[in-house]
């Protein structure tokens, strides 16, 4: 059905150029769109295609309002304003009010009436699911969970007893919340598991990606707080503390008891060492190592860039050689009576 500009400039506080009668059906690209399609321009190095939009209005900054040929909507910050308006258009299926016939649902567990809960989906006894949940096809809620109002569970998603889950949140396909942290006793026998009594705590509008892992506490709850946003294969272990607002990209692997603060920022791949204190306002680029605490707000980074591989592999051979070549150095500044 769409949404006129007047609608759209009263949702994202915009100041409207142009007729406000005009209504938008899709999203689109400043390249791409045509004629009922809404697109924005958050660059301006992307203004000749603002210039050559066919779009049916343009967010953009005031400043870009002059270029554009099409009407505008000026706004301060048009990238936010995009992501907030695109909400109205996402074509994510809304599942029915009420239990699917194939679904599980224990006698003690309380399920609003406005949740929808889907096809072969199973919550277990004590479990709560609150006002306008839903849980998609084969979803799975243990005993004595809880899930806030508003939250989302994509197919196969598999919820632990004991976790607590805010509302607005929204899990994925195929992650796992509240499985067992890897602990484990050694002996001259093997090892001896330890039993994982802790569980998990996630608080509101956090979003995580798909095959996602987040380990129960082995004594206290491991903590996801507020407005995190998780990539896809993540993987988070036991008694984990996540601040507020902070992001984590694909594939970042975070060891047992780190904390982490508020606003930080994880690139793909980055590992964290267990028993690590990380405070806010971090940034870590990709591939990143991180072996001791950070203490200090910033942006950090390890790891070797790509080379061509002749290069790589003369690089490699020296690296092998920096403590001989140190021992060396040493050596000739103390012949030579320099000080270190």
């Amino acid at each position: 059905m769409g949404l006129t500009l007047a609608e759209i400039a009263v949702e994202i506080g915009a100041e409207l150029h142009g007729d406000g009668r005009i209504a938008v059906r899709a999203l689109g690209t400043l390249k791409g769109a045509g004629p009922d399609q809404l697109a924005f321009l958050a660059n301006p190095k992307f203004r000749s295609y603002l210039e050559q939009s066919d779009a049916a209005a343009v967010i953009c900054t005031p400043d870009e309002v002059p270029f554009s040929p099409v009407p505008a909507l000026a706004v301060a910050d048009p990238y936010k304003a995009f992501a907030l308006i695109s909400r109205f258009f996402d074509p994510a299926p809304v599942g029915p009010t009420g239990v699917h016939p194939s679904a599980v649902v224990a006698a003690t567990a309380r399920v609003s009436a406005s949740a929808s809960i889907g096809p072969n989906a199973v919550v277990e006894e004590g479990a709560e699911i609150a006002d306008g949940v839903t849980l998609m096809a084969g979803a799975f809620v243990g005993a004595g969970s809880r899930i806030g109002a508003g939250t989302r569970l994509w197919p196969n998603v598999t919820v632990y007893h004991g976790v607590s889950i805010g509302e607005r949140c929204i899990i994925h396909a195929n992650t796992v919340i509240g499985s067992d942290g890897f602990g484990f006793a050694p002996g001259r026998d093997g090892w001896t598991k330890i039993a994982q009594v802790g569980g998990v705590k996630i608080g509101s509008d956090v979003e995580l990606g798909s095959c996602c892992s987040v380990d129960r506490g082995a004594i206290e709850d491991t903590i996801i707080a507020d407005g995190v946003i998780i990539d896809n294969q993540v993987h988070i272990a036991h008694n984990v503390r996540i601040g507020r607002h902070s992001a984590i990209a694909g594939q970042v692997g975070i060891a047992g008891s780190v904390t982490i603060g508020e606003n930080c920022i994880f690139a793909g791949k980055v590992g964290i060492a267990g028993h690590l204190d990380i405070c806010d306002g971090v940034q870590v680029l990709g591939m990143t190592m991180v072996t001791r605490s950070i203490k200090k707000p910033g942006v950090y980074a390890s790891g070797v860039p790509h080379d061509d591989h002749a290069a790589w592999r003369k690089n490699a051979v020296r690296f092998r050689q920096l403590d001989e070549l140190f021992r060396r150095v040493k050596a000739l500044e103390k012949s030579s009576g320099d000080k270190p």
